[in-house]
């Protein structure tokens, strides 16, 4: 059961800012109500006041001009417009109940049983003389002459409908009541015999459309009956969600010693290497995150990172020294660099030395050059440097010349002559040596 609280009220007057004092109208529909209760000294400005589709059998504390309720059995005399549309209201003589309500001007009963009966209308017009529109239809005088004139007709006949009408819920009440009973001794036994593995989402699934797809009466314990299925898959619902879930832990390090790369949190990173024998880890990590929520192990062959709770988990491709490891933030980026020396290895150059193209001596080779690959090298003795010509076997002959080595010339001086008025540079002449 829902009762109607302050924070209940306060929660639904939103468009007055939360304040309840000098609230006019409030919607108070499908909150399960069943009393009407504390709205007049909490509202007692309320002009209009929504109840529909709650479980109120009967209207007390109510002092409001408008009212537009859901299931109704009592009113007040200060109505001025009453909606009762789609309920269960059969005994049609109540609404002689209502000529204490002298304001009231609109009246709706679209929807209930009363309306199929034989003199509806006017048996309604002639009760209710104050009434101006019913059913969203405008009352004219004629026509409220004429119900007069008919209403002893009209009331007999009317009370005869509604005396078939009563019987008739009688064997409702009765039906229903025997459906139900054996509804729960079938649920009963099913829960007793049932093996506990067989109830599955499917089975679940195939109950739920049953029950929609079921043809039944529209009555008050049909109504009711599908209120208690949907409480019961509410109360249902939460109690799954307040169940702890055991979440599966996740293998960061295999039975045989792997460890594996793991990004739950889907960060971007990269890792670079840098001129101080050390290599440099660098996650994107969100911006506007705490510092407290990350928590950095760092280990000579992986690098393990939680950030709220998901593990980023990297393994390196060279053993380091965690002791020198250094951990950073960036103020702008939010980045975190993680600088890590290296325990063992050599510093890469960046720049490549040029490779010999030519004859490479001894000395170079030593120096550590390494020749260009699918290029055989020879290696000459200095010495015999002057003797190059030896190489080509005697008693061949050729028409090339031996090579000689040739002494280098003396310079010699070049006198400058005059240059003649006449002469003329011609670009394409190439000079003289």
């Amino acid at each position: 059961m829902v009762r109607i609280s302050e924070d209940l009220i306060r929660r639904r007057a939103e468009h007055n800012n939360g304040e309840i004092f000098s609230l006019e109208e409030v919607s108070l529909h499908q909150q399960d109500i069943e009393r009407i209760e504390h709205i007049d000294k909490w509202c007692r400005d309320l002009k209009i006041l929504y109840l529909q589709n709650n479980l109120i059998p009967k209207i007390g504390n109510v002092k409001q001009t408008f009212l537009n309720i859901s299931v109704g059995t009592q009113l007040n005399a200060c109505l001025q417009k009453l909606d009762l549309t789609v309920n269960f209201v059969g005994k049609l003589s109540s609404v002689e109940s209502l000529k204490q309500n002298v304001l009231l001007r609109e009246l709706y009963l679209v929807g209930n049983p009363c309306t199929e009966f034989h003199g509806y209308r006017q048996y309604v017009v002639s009760c209710l003389p104050q009434l101006q529109w019913l059913d969203g239809k405008e009352i004219r005088r004629g026509e409220r002459i004429q119900a007069l004139q008919e209403l002893d007709a009209v009331r007999r006949h009317v009370l005869e409908q509604e005396a078939e009408y009563l019987e008739k819920r009688e064997e409702q009440k009765i039906s229903g009541l025997k459906e139900t009973t054996e509804k729960l001794l079938s649920e009963n036994q099913n829960g007793t015999h049932q093996n506990p593995e067989s109830s599955s989402k499917a089975h679940t699934e195939d109950k739920e459309k049953e029950f929609w797809e079921k043809p039944c009466p529209f009555t008050p314990e049909s109504r009711l009956e599908a209120h208690r299925h949907l409480e019961d898959k509410r109360r249902a619902k939460e109690k799954e969600r307040e169940k702890p879930k055991t979440k599966t832990p996740r293998t960061l390090i295999t039975a045989d010693g792997r460890v594996l790369n793991i990004n739950e949190p889907k960060l971007d990173f990269s890792l670079t290497e840098d001129e101080n024998n050390c290599m440099r880890l660098e996650i994107h990590v969100y911006r506007h995150m705490d510092t407290s929520l990350l928590d950095v192990d760092v280990q000579p062959t992986y690098v393990r990172v939680t950030v709220k709770g998901k593990v980023f988990q990297l393994v390196l491709p060279a053993e380091v020294t965690p002791d020198s490891s250094t951990a950073q933030r960036s103020q702008t980026t939010g980045h975190l660099l993680l600088i890590l020396p290296l325990a063992h290895g050599e510093i890469k150059p960046k720049k490549p030395i040029a490779r010999p193209t030519s004859v490479t001596s001894k000395h170079n080779i030593k120096k550590g050059t390494r020749a260009a690959p699918g290029r055989e090298l020879l290696e000459v003795d200095p010495g015999l440097a002057g003797s190059l010509a030896n190489i080509v076997p005697k008693g061949k002959e050729s028409s090339h010349k031996p090579l000689q080595l040739s002494q280098p010339h003396q310079c010699c001086v070049v006198e400058e002559r005059p240059v003649s008025k006449d002469f003329v540079d011609d670009p394409e002449v190439p000079p003289l040596m």
